[in-house]
C-alpha cells in the first residue's frame, strides 16, 4: 500500500515539474542560443572550485541523515553488548515520529535563509550539527532509554531538516546559469556517494572498535568540512536566477 501511494506522489511530482517555467535568466540564455553543449565538461574544466565546495557543503547533510536512520536503527535494535536491544517496531515508530521534526524544520529554515541569507543560516546550522555530534551520542543514544533515544533522533533529524531548507536555494545559486542544473545535481550526487553510501559502515566500525563517542567525532569531522566549505563561499541570497 505505501508503494501505491508513492506512485501517486510521483505523478504529482512529474506534473509539477513539467508545469514549471524556466527562470528569466536561463530563458534569455536559451533565446540567445548561448547554452553550453556539454555542461558537465564545462563544469569540470571551468568551475572546479565551486563544484568541490558544493560537494562538501552537502557532506554534513548526507552523513547526518544516514547516521540518524540506517546506523541508529541498526545500533538501537542490535543485541547487547554491541547494540541497545530495543524492539524493532518501537525504534521504527521513534524514527517516524522524529521525521515530523524534519518536515517541520524544512520550511522554517527556508524562511530563515530568505531573511538572513543562505550562507549565514547554513553556517549556524552546521555549527549546531557539530555540537550535536560532540555531545549527544553517548548521553542520549548510548543511554538505551527509549525517551532519550527518541530525543536523539528528533534533534538529529530536525537538524537535517534545517539544512534542507537553505540547501535547495544555496546549491543551485552557487553555479553560473549555463551550468546551474548540472553543477547542483553533480555536487548533490557526488556528496551522496561520499557521505551517504559509506556513513553507516564507517559509523558501525567506529562504534565497534572505539565506542559511540568516535561516531560522534566522525559526524563532527564531516560537518567541519562542510563548515570550511561554507566559509570559502559567498552569500547567494541576491543571486539572480
Amino acid at each position: 500500500m505505501p508503494f501505491i501511494f508513492s506512485a501517486v506522489l510521483v505523478i504529482i511530482g512529474l506534473y509539477v515539474r513539467v508545469s514549471l517555467h524556466e527562470t528569466p535568466v536561463f530563458a534569455k540564455i536559451a533565446a540567445a542560443k548561448k547554452q553550453v553543449k556539454i555542461p558537465l565538461g564545462t563544469l569540470l574544466t571551468k568551475h572546479v572550485r565551486v563544484t568541490i565546495l558544493g560537494t562538501f557543503i552537502m557532506l554534513a547533510t548526507y552523513t547526518l541523515f544516514y547516521i540518524m536512520t540506517v546506523y541508529s536503527m541498526t545500533f538501537s535494535t542490535g543485541a547487547a553488548p554491541v547494540g541497545l536491544g530495543l524492539p524493532r517496531n518501537e525504534v521504527l515508530w521513534m524514527l517516524m515520529m522524529a521525521v515530523i521534526g524534519f518536515g517541520v524544520m524544512v520550511p522554517i529554515a527556508g524562511l530563515l535563509a530568505d531573511a538572513f541569507g543562505r550562507r549565514k543560516s547554513m553556517i549556524v546550522i552546521t555549527s549546531m550539527i557539530i555540537l550535536f555530534a560532540l555531545f549527544a551520542f553517548k548521553p542520549l543514544l548510548g543511554s538505551g532509554q527509549p525517551a532519550l533515544v527518541f530525543a536523539f533522533l528528533l534533534i538529529g533529524l530536525s537538524l537535517m531538516g534545517l539544512t534542507f531548507g537553505p540547501m535547495g536555494a544555496l546549491l543551485p545559486e552557487l553555479f553560473p546559469t549555463e551550468v546551474r542544473y548540472t553543477g547542483a545535481s553533480f555536487s548533490y550526487n557526488v556528496s551522496s556517494i561520499l557521505g551517504a553510501s559509506v556513513a553507516p559502515y564507517i559509523a558501525a566500525w567506529l562504534q565497534g572498535n572505539y565506542g559511540l563517542t568516535a561516531v560522534g567525532l566522525y559526524l563532527a569531522s564531516m560537518a567541519a568540512l562542510t563548515l570550511i566549505a561554507l566559509l570559502l563561499t559567498h552569500e547567494t541570497r541576491h543571486q539572480s536566477l
